[in-house]
């Protein structure tokens, strides 16, 4: 503690000086989102849920010739009720290529009722998944649907949604389009000795700043570079979220046993969390504490789950940010020298300084950034390839 008050007082005055695992031997994930709880905002426009059906894309990881898929209803109250789910190659927009459909199934039965704060496992379904392939998942609801659905709101992905029941071999009649994604949360595949790296993170990492539908958050980019190794990647951001408190959807703290614990074949997590507890801080000496005691709490619990590897990667820069200021600096620059020097991490991703300006290290470089805060495709294309480079050194 003394240590960290010394640094931060440190840069502070040089600042002001200058500015004046679960089922780890069996499944391995190959795609999983955060879910959270669904406000009105992003909720259908035109709709609820009810008698309709959502077809959803996601981009897959690694391959295998079977998989299983979660559905989730944890964040609601009432049951939903699903009369069938499907697979299928993706194509453009809401198309899929229809030779490739396969049902899946809910103890032997297609449909399912998920009660309020319960998840739900499909059974095994033999599937030819390639890797990185983006895969079309269609949910048929019934008449039973949440007031408040579980979803995960950032999903830079479209979904489509259809009157009814779609039946795979019909033209799927869009009336709502919206990029959200619902009641998905993970696809596991056979481990067959792959393991998976999770990544726990904000918007940056939930991809604020990439290019819809073309699937180019920096964990995607990291997903091809290592895709010749058979690396699950499972990114677990959310946009707006902290660590400690406060934020948008619960905290990594109060998340972290769901979202990454309850991941399968997890050898690697990678923190990359903190901007938003540092930005909304009103006393920064006091986050930088919360901060660094929170990811000992998170590593530790991650070791004692036996994954095997905690990377820590350093925040990024926000000066040109509406809530950059000398202290909110200051505490970005202590807590991630504590990353760099705390020796808690097997290795650091140091996203700070492959993305600052070199001459001005408070903000992003201007090719990398639109907002001065999250990066866009071009700096997230640098962050993935160096991320995957710092993973590959640590196997």
């Amino acid at each position: 503690m003394n240590f960290i008050k010394f640094l931060f007082l440190f840069l502070l005055g040089e600042f002001c000086m200058t500015v004046s695992a679960q089922d780890s031997g069996t499944w391995t994930g190959t795609w999983a989102t955060a879910a959270e709880f669904t406000g009105p905002g992003d909720m259908p426009k035109t709709t609820s849920l009810a008698n309709t059906s959502v077809r959803q894309i996601v981009r897959v990881s690694i391959g295998s010739k079977s998989l299983r898929l979660q559905l989730s209803n944890e964040f609601s109250a009432q049951p939903v009720d699903i009369k069938a789910v499907y697979i299928a190659d993706a194509k453009d927009s809401c198309d899929i290529d229809r030779k490739t459909v396969a049902y899946l199934k809910f103890s032997g039965k297609r449909g399912v009722t998920i009660q309020p704060g319960q998840t739900v496992w499909s059974d095994v379904v033999k599937y030819n998944l390639q890797p990185l392939q983006r895969l079309s998942i269609t949910v048929c609801y019934g008449d039973g649907v949440p007031v408040n659905a579980t979803s995960h709101r950032g999903s830079r992905t479209t979904s489509y949604i259809c009157k009814g029941e779609a039946k795979p071999g019909k033209p799927f009649q869009t009336f709502e389009r919206l990029d959200h994604w619902y009641n998905i949360t993970k696809i596991n595949v056979p481990s067959e000795g792959r393991k998976a790296i999770a990544v726990l993170g904000n918007s940056i990492t939930d991809g604020r700043g990439t290019t819809t539908n073309l699937q180019n958050r920096w964990p995607d980019i990291m997903a091809t570079a290592l895709s010749q190794s058979q690396y699950g990647v499972l990114n677990l951001g959310i946009g707006g979220n902290c660590v400690v408190e406060g934020g948008l959807s619960q905290p990594a703290l109060v998340r972290f046993d769901r979202d990454i614990l309850g991941q399968s074949g997890v050898e690697t997590l990678i923190i990359f969390q903190g901007t938003n507890d540092i930005g909304t801080s009103r006393h920064a000496e006091q986050t930088v504490l919360k901060l660094t005691e929170a990811y000992k709490t998170l590593a530790n619990k991650a070791r004692e789950a036996g994954i095997k590897y905690v990377v820590g990667a350093t925040i990024t820069p926000f000066k040109g940010n509406g809530w950059y200021s000398p202290f909110h600096e200051t505490a970005r620059q202590v807590v991630n020298e504590w990353i760099r020097k705390s020796e808690l991490f097997d290795a650091v991703i140091d996203f700070d300084q492959l993305v600052r300006d070199p001459a001005d290290h408070e903000r992003i470089l201007q090719k990398y950034s639109d907002d001065w805060l999250h990066l866009n495709p071009e700096g997230y294309r640098a962050m993935g390839n160096h991320a995957a480079e710092v993973i590959m050194k640590i196997k």
